[in-house]
C-alpha cells in the first residue's frame, strides 16, 4: 500500500503537468488525466500483457475527439467505482472491443469497414489485422488532412515494404514534392475503409482508369489490341519495368463470370490441386486436365473455365510504377519466343478473405493441345511465340473457312449438274419431235404410183 502510495506521489507531478497543458478540455477530463497523464501507467491482463492506460493530454486536446471528452468513448466508466476490477483477457481483445464504440458517432464508416479486407480478417482472428484505434490513435485522432500525408499515412505502419515501394515510385515522388500535385496516395486506389482484396476481379486497372480515363483511347494510338491488352495484361506489366512477370489462370465461373471463390472452412483448391499434382512438380497440362474436371462436377461440365492474365509477382511491384517514359513499349519483350513473361504460371481461386490462393504450374500448360483453353482468353495469333497455338489456330481458321467455303462449293457444283441434265433432257425432247410419226410413212410400193 505504501509503495503504490509512492509511485502516485512520485507520478503526480507530471500527470498534474500534462493536464495543465490540455486547459483547452473540460474540468471533468482534466480530472482524468491527473492520473492518465501519468507516463508508465498501465494495466496487467489475463495473458500476461500490460495494457498503457497512459494519455498525452496535449495531444488528446489537440485531437478531434477533445470536443466529445472521455466520457464520449468512455460512457461505461463509473467514477464512483473506478478504478475497476475489470478483467481483459488480452490487449487484442480490448482493441476489438473498444473499436465497436466508433460505430457510435461514426456509424457510417463502421458500415463500409465491416466490409473490408481488415473486418474479415479480424473476424477469421488474424491478430495482425487493424480495427479502428489501429490507424486511428483514439486519443489522438487527428482531422483527414493529417491522414493524406505522406508522413501520417496509417498504412505504412503494416505495409512497410509496399509503402517504400510506392514511396520510390513516380506517384510517390510526386506527392513528396508536393501534397497538392494530385498524385494518388494509399486510400486513393485502395480506399479508406472498404479496403478490397487488389487482386480480385477488375480492381487494380479499374482504380489506374480513375484518373487515367483517356488511356485506352492514347495507348490505341500506337498498340495493336489494345483493348485485348487492357483486359488481360496488368497496368503495372508494362508500368513497372523492373518487375518480374507471371501469367496467372484464374478459375471463372462462367455462369456468373466471377473468379471461384473458397469457402471459409472448405479449402477444396488447395487440396484438389495437390491431388491432381501427384509429383508435386507443380502442375502440367494433364494434372490441369484434371483439375478442371473436379470443380466440373456431374451436371455443371464447362461451367468452371480458365482465363489467363499477365501480371508482376509481388505487391510491392505492383506499387513501382515508373514515369510513362520509361514504361516498356517494346512489344518483343513480351511477344518473343521463349519471354520471361510466360515462364511463371499460376493457378488461383479468390480465397475467403478475398486475396488470391494460388497453386504452381508449368510453363508447358500454355503451350499444350490438352490445355489450349488456358489461354483463350488472352491469346492472339502470334501475340506468344507459342509455335504450336499458331497452327492449332491456323488449322481452326482455314477449316472455319474451308467447311462453309467447301459447302458453297458443291451447291453451286449441284446447281451447274441440274441445270446440265435439265437442258440434256430438253434437248432429247426436241430431237423426238422433230421426227416424223409412222403414219405419215409409205407403206411399201412406190410412192409416185
Amino acid at each position: 500500500m505504501i509503495a503504490a502510495i509512492l509511485a502516485f506521489l512520485v507520478l503526480l507531478p507530471g500527470a498534474w503537468l500534462d493536464a495543465r497543458a490540455a486547459g483547452a478540455l473540460s474540468d471533468a477530463d482534466q480530472a482524468c488525466l491527473g492520473c492518465h497523464g501519468s507516463e508508465g501507467l498501465k494495466k496487467k491482463l489475463a495473458s500476461k500483457e500490460t495494457l498503457s492506460l497512459h494519455v498525452q493530454g496535449k495531444a488528446f486536446a489537440n485531437s478531434v475527439h477533445a470536443a466529445i471528452g472521455c466520457a464520449g468513448c468512455h460512457a461505461e466508466v463509473d467514477l464512483a467505482k473506478h478504478p475497476s476490477d475489470r478483467k481483459i483477457e488480452s490487449a487484442r481483445e480490448y482493441s476489438v472491443a473498444q473499436a465497436g464504440v466508433c460505430k457510435t458517432c461514426h456509424e457510417d464508416k463502421f458500415k463500409l469497414y465491416e466490409g473490408s479486407i481488415h473486418a474479415v480478417l479480424v473476424r477469421d482472428g488474424n491478430a495482425g489485422a487493424p480495427v479502428c484505434t489501429d490507424c486511428h490513435s483514439p486519443h489522438e485522432v487527428s482531422p483527414k488532412a493529417v491522414y493524406e500525408t505522406m508522413a501520417s499515412v496509417p498504412c505504412k505502419q503494416c505495409h512497410v515494404e509496399i509503402f517504400n515501394a510506392y514511396a520510390g515510385s513516380m506517384h510517390g515522388k510526386a506527392r513528396s514534392a508536393s501534397s497538392k500535385s494530385g498524385a494518388p496516395l494509399c486510400s486513393d486506389c485502395h480506399r479508406a475503409h472498404d479496403v478490397k482484396a487488389v487482386a480480385v476481379g477488375d480492381i487494380p486497372r479499374t482504380a489506374c482508369l480513375v484518373c487515367h480515363a483517356d488511356a485506352l483511347d492514347a495507348h490505341r494510338k500506337w498498340l495493336p489490341n489494345a483493348g485485348l491488352h487492357f483486359e488481360t495484361v496488368s497496368c503495372p506489366v508494362c508500368h513497372a519495368p523492373t518487375a518480374q512477370r507471371r501469367v496467372d489462370l484464374m478459375l471463372i465461373d462462367s455462369g456468373t463470370q466471377k473468379r471461384v471463390t473458397e469457402q471459409h472452412g472448405i479449402p477444396q483448391f488447395e487440396s484438389r490441386a495437390r491431388a491432381a499434382d501427384t509429383q508435386g512438380k507443380g502442375l502440367d497440362a494433364m494434372a490441369l486436365w484434371n483439375l478442371l474436371k473436379t470443380f466440373n462436377t456431374e451436371g455443371m461440365d464447362g461451367r468452371t473455365t480458365l482465363r489467363g492474365r499477365l501480371e508482376v509477382r509481388t505487391g510491392a511491384e505492383a506499387h513501382q510504377l515508373a514515369d510513362k517514359t520509361k514504361a516498356i513499349s517494346d512489344c518483343n519483350i513480351c511477344h518473343r519466343e521463349g519471354s520471361a513473361a510466360f515462364q511463371s504460371v499460376t493457378v488461383s481461386v479468390a480465397g475467403p478473405d478475398g486475396r488470391p490462393v494460388r497453386y504452381g504450374a508449368s510453363k508447358e500448360v500454355l503451350s499444350s493441345v490438352i490445355s489450349v483453353d488456358s489461354v483463350s482468353g488472352f491469346y492472339a495469333i502470334g501475340a506468344t511465340r507459342i509455335k504450336i497455338l499458331d497452327i492449332l489456330l491456323l488449322l481452326a481458321l482455314f477449316s472455319g473457312i474451308a467447311v462453309p467455303a467447301g459447302h458453297l462449293a458443291m451447291k453451286y457444283a449441284f446447281r451447274l449438274y441440274l441445270k446440265r441434265v435439265e437442258a440434256e433432257k430438253a434437248s432429247a425432247s426436241a430431237q423426238a419431235e422433230a421426227q416424223p410419226s409412222s403414219g405419215d410413212r409409205p407403206q411399201g410400193g412406190d410412192a409416185t404410183k
